[in-house]
Formats: structure tokens, sequence, C-alpha cells
């Protein structure tokens, strides 16, 4: 009987020396792999907590390789990029790798949480209760995020909550948007409920984060099935409570600095910034593979930047030219400079960029920045080939701050609301732009766009978005049409200060004097990225029409 390929990741279970590879204190010390099996593993407390620890890192590894970026920032038209013209193009094969790779790496996160549930309930007898719910409130949490971006990305998908009631039902169907959602909220529902207010270890999750989660699900929710332009109050008042018990009583506060989020001193594994509310926790260590940070090998402009280790192949990937227009019209968004790299640039914390002796050119395209904290000289020996001492943000406090004061905001075309002010002017100020005496959604909806960029939010906006505006003025389709994604140059006007300023050209023919494509529209048909054919072929019952999920069958 032929099974489609997410039967293997169901069925897929990581060794128990993976399990221990990222463990808190001693995350580099891993027990020998021939004396562990399920059935002995959960006995202590410190054993179950150590068996959730892959779940920060290794089974995101595929997603975040490359996959990441591609969708929530390329596809979205936040970056321009030799390797990702299909997905700002709109015209992404079903068998295209890194997006097979990132649907892989969802379902291994789906089998692993689900594993861990499955353990911990049968071999955790004497575990602390208060552990083993935390475990069970971290899988869920990480099953319920997955989730999220799968129904944001391929739109209906299965939910599979249970590894072997699966493994021979060859008759499963694609589950609904609205299903997937209520789904999600019920797992960072538990999260919330079982959660300490304080990491039991750094970088581990907390009450707040899956508060921090719930609001950004309500928020989403709100518009499905709520009518165009309109979105359902309830879900909107949820927002707002669970955003502002995060503000209020979390304790975490958004740092000084943008650019301090993103160095690697601030947002490692081991010492978590004030403003996280998640982040996926990689290791200065490449075996075993997938616990390590790839993202700046495919990033870095050059091998120069991030000491010569035989990566930095990110010379075609920068800032879209839509974006590089917002930056010209408000130079003195402060945000710029650590998101992308702009000719001439310096960074002190590069000792490739801070030494004025070294001439460096970029005037074809506007470099990333953001995630991109050079090599080990760069960071107290930290970092290897293709490993960079970085922790990956998944929620951070400034998004709470927006999804409050939009959650205010609610069906009103503005608000004038002192709170609501207060939260996005805070994220302005710290970015060196005016206070605002009204918000409309769009203020609000662009804030998050710049605050949020080349970190894999935007795209996930924009299918928020289209739940109740996909066709309208200022919807997701009308938003992404609008969007230049052409080629541009830019270059410094030497002598210019505080701000920089530079002369950019938006080329509308080629050298041979050929139209240049500049906008590339999506539509309904093609807006969703298209299902992987190998499991529909593997499995014909996926491409049914999708069902209601049956919540009936779940205890809790």
């Amino acid at each position: 009987m032929k099974q489609a390929r997410i039967w293997k990741y169901i069925a897929f279970a990581l060794p128990l020396s993976i399990l221990a590879a990222a463990c808190s204190d001693s995350f580099l010390e891993r027990p020998p792999i021939d004396t562990l099996t399920d059935g002995i593993y959960y006995q202590t407390d410190d054993e179950v907590i150590m068996a959730t620890a892959p779940l920060y890192n290794i089974v995101w590894f595929d997603f975040n390789d490359k996959t990441s970026f591609g969708i929530g920032d390329a596809r979205a038209g936040n970056m321009l990029s030799n390797d990702y013209d299909d997905y700002y193009k709109f015209a992404v094969s079903a068998t295209d790798g890194p997006l097979l790779s990132a649907y892989a790496s969802f379902y291994k996160i789906i089998a692993q949480s689900n594993m861990v549930i499955e353990n911990v309930n049968r071999y955790a007898t004497n575990v602390t209760p208060a552990v083993k719910n935390h475990a069970i409130a971290e899988a869920r949490f990480m099953r319920g995020l997955a989730y999220t971006y799968l129904t944001s990305i391929w739109k209906e998908v299965p939910i599979i909550y249970d590894n072997l009631a699966i493994l021979n039902d060859t008759t499963i169907r694609r589950n609904s948007v609205a299903s997937i959602w209520e789904f999600a909220i019920r797992d960072f529902r538990y999260a919330a409920k079982n959660l300490p207010t304080t990491p039991i270890l750094a970088g581990r999750l907390t009450k707040y984060s899956a508060e921090g989660m719930l609001a950004r699900a309500f928020l989403t929710r709100a518009g499905i099935g709520a009518g165009v332009g309109s979105r359902n109050q309830t879900d909107l008042d949820s927002a707002k409570y669970y955003a502002k018990d995060v503000i209020m009583n979390s304790g975490l506060t958004l740092m000084d600095n943008y650019s301090d989020l993103f160095l690697s001193a601030n947002n490692n594994a081991q010492s978590i910034n004030n403003e996280t509310l998640f982040a996926l926790l990689w290791l200065p260590i490449r075996e075993p593979w997938g616990v390590n940070n790839s993202f700046q090998a495919y990033m870095a402009f050059s091998p120069e930047l991030i000491g010569n280790q035989g990566d930095g192949w990110g010379r075609a990937h920068g800032a879209s030219a839509d974006l590089v227009k917002y930056y010209m019209a408000n130079p003195d968004d402060s945000r710029r400079k650590p998101t992308f790299m702009f000719n001439g640039d310096r960074y002190s914390e590069l000792k490739y960029f801070a030494d004025p002796s070294v001439t460096y050119t970029i005037d074809d395209v506007a470099n990333i920045k953001k995630y991109i904290i050079g090599g080990p000289d760069d960071n107290g020996g930290n970092g290897q080939f293709m490993t960079a001492y970085i922790n990956t943000y998944m929620m951070r406090l400034a998004e709470v701050y927006l999804i409050y004061a939009e959650a205010v905001l609610g069906n009103s075309s503005s608000t004038s609301d002192a709170e609501a002010l207060k939260y996005v002017n805070e994220i302005r100020k710290r970015a060196g732009l005016s206070d605002l005496t009204l918000v409309t959604f769009m203020d609000i909806f662009n804030e998050k766009r710049i605050e949020l960029a080349m970190e894999g939010r935007y795209w996930h906006e924009l299918v928020r978005l289209s739940y109740f505006n996909m066709n309208g003025a200022d919807g997701t389709l009308d938003i992404i049409s609008k969007q230049d994604k052409g080629p541009y140059t830019i270059n410094y006007i030497a002598g210019t200060d505080n701000p920089r300023q530079y002369e950019v050209t938006y080329p509308t023919t080629d050298g041979d004097g050929a139209a240049i494509t500049r906008f590339f529209p999506a539509t309904e048909e093609n807006f969703y990225f298209p299902y992987p054919d190998a499991e529909l072929v593997k499995a014909p019952s996926l491409r049914k029409s999708p069902v209601d999920f049956d919540f009936s069958v779940l205890s809790n």
C-alpha cells in the first residue's frame, strides 16, 4: 500500500542522542545512543525537559535553511533574489525543492510533537506532573505553530494529531482553514495554561510565549468567515486581551536599539534578550546536522564578510525595489541599516566592514544585513561553516504591540485611542520616526512590514489580510500588484550624512532595449503555493475537497 511522504515524517522518530543534543546548560554533552530507549528515557524531570529540546531547532532546520525567507519575504515582495524569483512571480512548481523541504519540516515538527505527547503520557510515570504538563505544552505549542505556517502556505492541509492513528490511513482528507486555526488556538490555549510565567531554562517557552501566539492567531482568525471588509469582534477582543496581558505582565520590554536585536551576543541559545517571546535556538556546532543556523551562509553577500569559511553566497539576495522605495522616502528610519546594507555602510560589529581601508561596492542590490553577524572573529570564536550563532526570532514583543493596536482599531477606519497610539509610537520612536496622532489599518500593517522585514513574516500578514480583503482596495492582491520587484542600482552620494543619501535608478529596459517586467500581480488561483505532487499521487484522497475537522476525537 502506497503512503504519502507525510506518513514517513509521522513515523520518523529522532534518535534520542539528537533529543539530548540541545539541552540546557550542558547542551554540548550528549549521552551515548546505545544506552537509551523510549521506555527508559522519560524517567526523570531532567530527561523529560531534555526530550523537548529538539523542538527548538533541528525539526525547524529544513524550513529555516532556505525557505522561511523565500516565502516570508521574497514571495511577499520584500526580497529580491535570483534563487527565489519564481516565488515572487507566483510561478513556483509543485516539485520546487526548498518548498518541499519546508513541507517536510512542518510535518516533522508535528510528528515530533505528537511523539513527545505520546511518550510523556506513556512513559513519564514518575515525573513531576508540572514537568509532564510543561513538556506536552511545549509540544502542543510547536504543533499549533507548524499548522499556522502550513495553512498560510498551502491553505488546506490534513490535521494530524496522533501519529499511530493515521499510519495506515490512505483516506485522510485535507481540513478547512477555519478548522486549522481552531486546532492551533486549542494547542496555544493548552500551552498558555500549562507553561510557567518565566522560562524553565534559557530560551524555553513561557505562558506569555503562548499568549503572544494566541494574540496573533485570534487577530488572524477574526477575518475568516466574517464577511468582506469586516472581522469578528469576539476574536478581535481575544487578540486584544492576550496581547495586553503579554505587554503588561510578561516583564518583557523593547530593546533600546533596534540594531542590538540582531547581534549574536544579545540573541543566542544561552543569552536571550528581553524582547524575545519565542526564538529558534541554534547551536554553535554542526553535529548533529540541523542544530546549526545556516541562514547566514546563503544570505551574506561575500565570503570575506563572514570570515572566509567557504560560505557567503548571498550577493544576489537583497531588498526589493519596493522596499528600497520605502527607505528612500523615509531616510530617517533607523531600521534600514540593520536590515539591508546600502553601498558604503559600515558596521562596527563586523571587523570586515569596520576597517575603513576596506572598500566594497553594493550597486546592484541592497544586500541583506539582518541575521548577518560575521565570522568567528566577530563572535568570540563562535561560528563556523554554515553555522551562525544567532537565534531566529519567531515572535518579538514589538509584534505584540502592533497586534494590540490593530485589535483596538478593529473594524474602524482609524483610531486615536491613547494606548494603541502609545504602542505604535514606541516602535516608531525606536526607529527614529515621529509620533502619529491617529492610526489606520494600513499604518499598522505597513509598520509591521518594516519592523519585521527579513524575519519571514510578511507573507503570512498578506495571507491574514486576504481572509477579509483579498480583492478590494488596499487588499492583498491590490498590494501585491503594486509591488515593484524589478532591478535597480543604488549608490551613495559622497559627502552626505545624517542621514546618508543615495541615488537609485530603476531601469525599464535591459541592455538590449527590451522592456523589463517590474510588477508581478497574483490571482486567487495562484495565490497559495501548489500542493506537493508526490503527496497527491501517493494519497489521492488529498485531492478531495477539504472538510471540517472533527474536534470530538480530541480529549482536550
